[in-house]
């Protein structure tokens, strides 16, 4: 294609709104999509080319994918699945239906937008599908079960896409952020607030922890970088001839994922219960 077009979902600040900002300015033509109304607006605002699309919503994505392979006449070089939230709170906490709802969003939605569009990349011959996933798909922290599950299925879903895919053109790559400068902990802070019943829970003490953490009291999280770290892994995933499966975006992504190759479990267990700093940081 002339004018490589790249679908991004979550696009309404962070590492979405940075992912469809760069890349626009490199030439691509960029489908920043958002959940909410408002959002598109001022995307549309700043010149980008938005639509509304709601992980959650099947006739959202459904009209999303319709809507974008009309305008590029069937055509679709990438798919960048950015949109996610996570939802803090210990595992005896999530009920049932608060677990789906983690996973409607960061997994279900996501691999429904994914199947859609790879009917186009396989007509077209090539095609690469990036993941936004998280150092917490890679090893698990206390007090994050909802989202580290979420992501540690989005890993294991695109590793097998990837075995499916191997003979093909369409390349699946997996981008691991550690921390990221974004609206990620306001919006986990709202989400803990809104369904987690942290009096009357056995972990209170610890949540208190959590909201100071949330507040900012605890300070800021080490090694923390801008989200054009994540958009510097992403160019590399979009434009190497053979990309990597996986790129690593932070120090803690690098370290720990060293550690979880070559430490006995338990000593890992011992370094992420220290390193989560019981929900302090």
């Amino acid at each position: 294609m002339a004018t490589r077009s790249a679908l991004i979902t979550g696009c309404s600040t962070g590492i979405g709104r940075c992912l469809a900002e760069g890349l626009h300015a490199l030439g691509y033509r960029v489908f920043a999509t958002a959940r909410k109304p408002g959002d598109v607006d001022e995307l549309n605002r700043i010149g980008l080319e938005s639509l509304q699309l709601d992980l959650d919503d099947s006739h959202s994505i459904q009209q999303a994918v319709e809507t974008i392979l009309e305008r590029t006449g069937g055509e679709l070089y990438a798919l960048i699945n950015n949109g996610a939230w996570g939802q803090p709170g210990a595992v005896e906490d999530l009920g049932r239906d608060l677990l789906r709802k983690q996973f409607e969003t960061n997994l279900f939605g996501t691999q429904e937008l994914t199947n859609l569009v790879l009917p186009a990349m396989r007509k077209q011959g090539f095609g690469r599908i990036v993941q936004i996933s998280s150092i917490l798909g890679i090893t698990a922290m206390a007090y994050r079960g909802a989202y580290n599950a979420s992501k540690f299925a989005l890993e294991g879903l695109s590793d097998t896409m990837r075995l499916e895919l191997r003979d093909t053109n369409i390349h699946v790559v997996l981008i691991e952020p550690g921390p990221i400068v974004s609206n990620f902990r306001n919006n986990a802070y709202a989400a803990f607030k809104a369904n987690i019943d942290a009096e009357h829970s056995s972990h209170r003490d610890r949540y208190r922890n959590m909201v100071k953490r949330f507040k900012g009291e605890a300070g800021k999280t080490p090694f923390t970088l801008p989200p054009e770290a994540v958009l510097v892994k992403t160019i590399k995933a979009l434009e190497a001839k053979r990309p990597k499966i996986r790129y690593g975006v932070t120090v803690p992504t690098h370290v720990f994922g060293l550690f979880k190759r070559i430490l006995p479990f338990r000593w890992l267990d011992a370094i992420l219960a220290a390193a989560g700093g019981d929900g302090k940081r």
